[in-house]
Formats: structure tokens, sequence, C-alpha cells
């Protein structure tokens, strides 16, 4: 492999890496939103 080669794909492959740890980091720091919870609804009816 010639040298531009091996600095193409560890340039592509850093920028990949990069972006994809970034992103799965702002998911793990994103607010929890509240779950809708199915029960409440039906808290009126009589079991």
């Amino acid at each position: 492999m010639n040298t531009s080669a091996l600095v193409v794909m560890l340039g592509s492959m850093a920028f990949f890496t990069f972006y994809c740890v970034y992103f799965f980091y702002l998911v793990l720091k994103a607010p929890m939103r509240a779950e809708p919870d199915s029960y409440e609804e039906n808290n009126e009816t009589p079991r």
C-alpha cells in the first residue's frame, strides 16, 4: 500500500470514528424523557 492510500485510509477511519464516538456521547448525555404510563389512563375504571 502506498503512502497516499494509507493516509487517506487512516484519515477516513479517524473521521468516522470521531463522529461515531461524538454522537454516541450525545445519546448518552441526552436527558431522559418520561415514558408514558399505559395504565395511568385506566385509573378510573374498577378492576
